[in-house]
């Protein structure tokens, strides 16, 4: 999977500091073999460099609600 500027993704790399956590892909770059690396911004950081495989699109926090909330609440039709 290809990755664009300003998709929110989590990176996975036990040697960098930021490892497990979700930044934002501020620079997409080619290598000479076609390949593209990545530079993620964090809260209180950046990682440069990084590959395809060591990143994972970042879930929204809107598939994480509920989708039977507010079913319940009563309808006035009056």
């Amino acid at each position: 999977m290809s990755f664009e500027e300003d998709d929110e993704v989590v990176l996975h790399d036990k040697h960098s500091e930021y490892d497990g956590e979700t930044g934002t892909i501020t620079q997409v770059v080619d290598t000479m073999f076609g390949e593209p690396n990545y530079t993620v911004s964090f809260d209180d950081g950046q990682e440069a460099g990084v590959p395809e495989d060591n990143l994972e699109l970042a879930e929204d926090d809107e598939s994480e609600e509920d989708p039977d909330e507010g079913e319940d609440e009563a309808v006035d039709d009056a």
